[in-house]
């Protein structure tokens, strides 16, 4: 059997406002916001990356660490300091920055979904 063409499109977060969440992500990785529809919003970043949120009123945030995370963004920073503060700043909230983890922190965007900043190595 010959296996088909099968190719990665969107990374889509499920939240109860596309649109701001869109303009969050935008603000913390310098994309355009390139479709804000009500219930779709879409940025994009270099050549064909794009992150798309979905519409999900009854969306809620897990319990982190205790559910456990399914899936997150990590993001590469050069150094945590000014992108910390440059994140906490458009509304994201630092949930572990623990001496275990030092080459990362965990964060929770405003719709409660995970994300990393992550040192580049």
């Amino acid at each position: 059997m010959t296996t088909p063409a099968i190719e990665m499109d969107y990374t889509v977060l499920d939240c109860p406002d596309p649109g701001a969440l869109a303009a969050f992500y935008s603000g913390v990785l310098g994309w355009s916001v390139a479709r804000d529809e009500g219930d779709w919003a879409e940025i994009r970043g270099p050549g064909q990356l794009r992150l798309a949120f979905q519409l999900a009123p009854e969306f809620a945030p897990i319990a982190w660490p205790d559910s456990g995370v399914h899936a997150h963004l990590d993001l590469v920073v050069d150094e945590f300091e000014t992108t910390e503060r440059h994140v906490l700043s458009l509304g994201a909230e630092l949930v572990d920055a623990s001496d275990a983890h030092s080459t990362f922190r965990v964060y929770r965007d405003p719709a409660g979904h995970i994300f990393c900043l992550c040192i580049r190595t």
